[in-house]
């Protein structure tokens, strides 16, 4: 059973949805050079989850005496190899089991080192294959432990050691040992698999063998048509809806939809939407010849109808039609009520089908590799999206979609495993954030995210233990825990409607810094799962109530104006220890911050940054030239930090918002210089709040 209909991993890989090939080998000797392999055996691990059904096993014939002592230890006598296959037959086997996949072993540097001399023996070219070794990341979490052994291990991680000094057997430990290993590596934010490379290149232990040979070429997709990620649903549906009412006859149905020249009808039933195709239509004739004309059109349409939302961009459409294996989609807006009809055709005409469909699987993710398999796609999608030049605003918003609806996905499976002792009548939304409220994530994430409700402490007790479930599911596929516990699973962030009005007046009244930094991150909030009228109403007051609000938007106004400068003399980047500039404090923060407080001033309901400030062309109060120098270094900074991410990702350093000037060719030098000037114009629009 091979592994290839499965995707390689890539540099991004979460290491929650690998899918790899854990292996080991059984020797003559422990001497490199004089030994043979006499069995090679491996087990799968196929999107995170053990496969142990999914194998290779093969003695080999080493055409020579097994010495006693190996004997002794893994059970392989000659009788057992005299009639097996040379060590170059069952090599290919095992290669063409494993694939391209990565080679996952403990004290892999042995295994491999002895691979390469009988490669070499059998004159078989040799080159590393991609891997990672286990006891490497052993050896990074430095457990008290006084070896490093496989059974040590196995002990300290409570795991039951069998089949020892077999191939399958110490591979099946080691794929175990790798799984147990997990959440601690993430503890240490170890997530990827460009990152445990890394670790266990810190170690200093096999550096050649661990290399990340392979990873790059495996991670960068062929260009992507960007279309459907820059354009939404509504550009290109149907509208409006064609719609008939289920008890219509069939044959009704089919005149109207050669008149209307369309192929398909959207069926109500009571309050439930269903589909009617051109397909459901020939299946009914098919089966019950023209008497099918006379029956009831709802006897023959799909129900419920699988929906998008007007505001989804057009990949999450792609997606949900690839998943489902349909044609067509109804389109919803806000409220739920069916507005559009989008079909194959549709996306046909906008070029789809070269897109890369990120969210294929995002909302129909059952177990957490799953939802990181899926989640695993972001820096792909970037990459791809930077290389075909897609402003890097339009890729920010997209991870911020995603970001969206990945909480939302957490949410719903939190949710349903406390189903049983929800409190009846339940009324509340989940809200995002922050940059991804604001639809300006990059690839630097972590949670910031609360919650409103209708109730009281009951209320609060089960929606607090819900949110630490799904603060934890976003912590395990790759969104890590906020360090400033900026996420709903704290009371802080987990309140009644009254109670967060109250907290937002005692903002008002009060110049603590952390109370500014908290409504800061709050304004930009989107509600993604739940009842988002009781959001949108909280948002709204509390514009209207800061807009009035003079002295509270100059606290807000003075981290954008004091935002310490990174220009040195004679325009020389003033680095960090490590040579790096936090162009998210002195670039981006300054920008977003005096676009949201002069939103809030004037009442402007716009949550991007980019948004905020077109929102201001024309008026008179706000300088124009500014407010174009301000959107062009806005985007500018924002592509600056994603090429860079992008490049620490490849490189297995947790993504950030700094970034290494000496990395930029001059006239990217230069692009920064010019974009951090621009950020002096913020007192443009703020003036002197100080």
């Amino acid at each position: 059973m091979s592994l290839l209909p499965h995707p390689a991993a890539g540099a991004a890989t979460p290491l929650v949805s690998l899918t790899a090939v854990v292996f080991d080998t059984e020797t003559t000797s422990l001497d490199v050079q004089k030994g043979r392999v006499i069995e090679i055996g491996a087990v799968a691990i196929v999107n995170g989850v053990l496969v142990p059904e999914m194998r290779f096993q093969q003695y080999i014939n080493p055409n020579e005496a097994i010495p006693p002592a190996s004997m002794a230890i893994h059970h392989i006598n000659d009788a057992m190899v005299t009639d097996a296959p040379d060590f170059a037959s069952v090599f290919r086997s095992f290669r063409s089991f494993s694939a391209d996949h990565l080679l996952l072993g403990y004290a892999l540097d042995f295994d491999l080192a002895i691979l390469k001399a009988e490669q070499e023996r059998a004159s078989l070219p040799w080159s590393v294959p991609r891997n990672l070794c286990v006891r490497s990341l052993v050896r990074f979490l430095r457990p008290p432990l006084p070896d490093y052994s496989l059974d040590a291990v196995a002990n300290w991680l409570g795991l039951e050691a069998k089949d020892r000094h077999s191939s399958v057997g110490d591979s099946l430990l080691t794929a175990a040992i790798f799984n147990a290993l997990l959440p601690r590596l993430r503890a240490r934010n170890i997530r990827t698999l460009a990152e445990a490379i890394a670790a266990c290149q810190a170690q200093n232990e096999g550096a050649d063998t661990n290399s990340l040979s392979g990873l790059s070429s495996a991670d960068v997709m062929a260009r992507a048509d960007s279309y459907p990620y820059r354009h939404r649903v509504r550009d290109v549906m149907s509208k409006p809806p064609i719609k008939i009412e289920d008890n219509v006859k069939v044959g009704v149905a089919l005149n109207q939809l050669v008149t209307e020249k369309i192929s398909s009808l959207f069926v109500r039933r009571s309050r439930e939407w269903g589909i009617l195709t051109e397909r459901d239509l020939l299946r009914g004739l098919l089966s019950d010849g023209a008497s099918v004309l006379n029956r009831a059109a709802g006897s023959l349409a799909t129900f419920p109808l699988a929906t998008v939302a007007e505001s989804d961009r057009i990949y999450v459409a792609i997606g949900r039609m690839s998943q489902k294996h349909i044609r067509h989609l109804g389109v919803v807006n806000a409220a739920g009520e069916l507005t559009g009809a989008l079909s194959q055709r549709d996306l046909l005409r906008v070029r789809s089908e070269k897109a890369l469909a990120l969210s294929q699987s995002m909302s129909e993710a059952a177990t957490l590799p799953e939802l990181a398999q899926v989640w695993r796609g972001l820096s792909t999608a970037a990459r791809a999206l930077m290389q075909e030049d897609v402003d890097p605003r339009d890729i920010a918003s997209i991870i911020s979609s995603e970001v969206c609806s990945l909480t939302a996905r957490a949410a719903r499976m939190a949710e349903a495993e406390m189903a049983a002792s929800r409190p009846l009548g339940l009324d509340y939304a989940v809200m995002v954030l922050g940059s991804g409220g604001r639809g300006e994530s990059l690839l630097a994430l972590d949670q910031d995210n609360a919650i409103i409700f209708q109730g009281g402490e009951a209320e609060q007790t089960w929606l607090l233990a819900m949110a630490r479930r799904m603060n934890a599911i976003l912590d395990e596929v790759g969104v890590p825990l906020c360090k400033g516990k900026v996420m709903a699973m704290y009371p802080a962030w987990c309140q009644s409607d009254s109670g967060w009005r109250r907290q937002v007046a005692g903002w008002m009244s009060k110049a603590d810094p952390q109370d500014v930094m908290n409504a800061d991150i709050l304004f930009d909030f989107q509600a993604v799962h739940g009842n988002a009228g009781l959001a949108e109403d909280f948002r709204n007051d509390s514009i209207a109530a800061v807009s009035q609000n003079e002295s509270f938007l100059k606290l807000l106004s003075i981290a954008a104006v004091q935002a310490p400068s990174t220009l040195g003399w004679f325009g020389r980047f003033a680095t960090d220890e490590k040579g790096r500039i936090d162009l998210k404090r002195s670039g981006i923060m300054p920008i977003f911050t005096a676009a949201r407080v002069a939103a809030l001033h004037n009442r402007i309901h716009e949550r991007s940054t980019k948004d905020r400030l077109l929102a201001l062309r024309g008026r008179p109060d706000y300088p124009q030239k500014s407010i174009e120098s301000l959107l062009e270094a806005h985007g500018m900074l924002l592509g600056i930090i994603l090429n860079q991410q992008l490049a620490d990702i490849e490189q297995g350093i947790p993504p950030g918002n700094t970034v290494d000037p000496n990395m930029l060719s001059a006239r990217e030098r230069d692009r920064l210089k010019w974009a951090l000037e621009q950020v002096k114009s913020v007192r443009d629009i703020l003036g002197d709040p100080v």
